[in-house]
């Protein structure tokens, strides 16, 4: 799989000792994006390998694994499927800028109920999927697996090892799991998670061989998928400043915590930071249209 070459583009901030390099992995493949393209560089070498004509997801109306999903099958020659949350939605995709996306891309939909969805990993579940569509490489919801962490773990490069810390928005961990089994031992990893509960803790723990990590759960805004007014307004201001677009599910959120936890004086005096920027941005088209109906600030693209 090629990919444009990445860079680390430096902020500044006024009257701050802090150092902040952003990881511009956005910036990595124009539809395959950020960390989805780490996560299924080597899935999709293992598909290959095995002859598989198929690839196998699951995801959301907005999900951005489904969108790189179809992109990749695109470009490197699968039929894709997407097992779709909310069978509601099933006469509605070409509504939806994710799904529209990912149908011109060539994917079939499977759009499921949300009781149903939840047993995405049962093997009844998945026989069933089997005898409905034939053999197929399964990809986990997310994109997470070994294989995925494997990817995850070339986001950080020998260059890197300079940074007192590594931040990054946290979904299903695989992205995060990648960058602690990668880093230095001198190096915190501070993972910033889009949803609320504690099983990433777990699902983290399956696959990170070190310990230098936390979770940092005070930025959710309520959960996946769930935006405030105080986030636009950071999104927006951040973009004007530093002519760098966030996404409002993942890194926005990230960085609202770094410059929030900045200001609480949570990182020593010239400390110096990296965050990845994970890409996801196909995203904001999406969440403009929710912020419209509701009348609220949209995100400036």
């Amino acid at each position: 799989m090629l990919h444009n070459p990445i860079h680390n583009q430096k902020i500044s901030i006024e009257g701050s000792s802090i150092d902040i390099v952003i990881k511009r992995e956005d910036e990595i493949h124009p539809f395959i994006s950020g960390n989805k393209f780490r996560k299924l560089k080597y899935n999709v070498e293992a598909a290959k390998a095995c002859s598989a004509k198929v690839l196998l997801t699951f995801g959301g109306a907005y999900s951005n694994h489904i969108a790189a999903v179809a992109a990749a099958g695109k470009t490197y020659g699968f039929k894709t499927i997407g097992v779709i949350r909310g069978e509601e939605l099933a006469d509605k995709d070409s509504m939806n800028s994710t799904l529209g996306f990912a149908k011109e891309q060539g994917m079939e939909f499977h759009f499921v109920s949300r009781t149903a969805y939840r047993e995405k990993t049962s093997k009844n579940f998945i026989e069933n999927l089997k005898g409905r569509f034939g053999k197929f490489y399964l990809i986990p919801e997310g994109g997470t697996n070994d294989l995925a962490v494997k990817g995850c773990e070339e986001i950080l490069t020998d260059a890197d090892k300079y940074f007192d810390y590594i931040c990054c928005p946290v979904g299903t961990g695989g992205t995060i799991s990648g960058l602690i089994n990668a880093s230095k031992s001198h190096q915190k990893i501070l993972g910033f998670p889009a949803l609320k509960g504690d099983f990433l803790q777990e699902d983290i723990c399956k696959f990170a061989t070190q310990n230098n990590w936390e979770l940092v759960t005070d930025y959710h805004f309520g959960g996946y998928g769930k935006i405030k007014p105080e986030l636009i307004t950071f999104i927006n201001r951040f973009k004007n400043d530093y002519n760098i677009p966030l996404d409002p599910i993942y890194t926005g959120k990230m960085l609202f915590g770094i410059f929030d936890l900045m200001a609480r004086g949570f990182f020593p005096s010239d400390s110096k930071l990296l965050a990845i920027h994970t890409g996801g941005l196909q995203g904001i088209a999406g969440v403009n249209n929710i912020l419209k109906r509701k009348n609220h600030p949209l995100i400036e693209v």
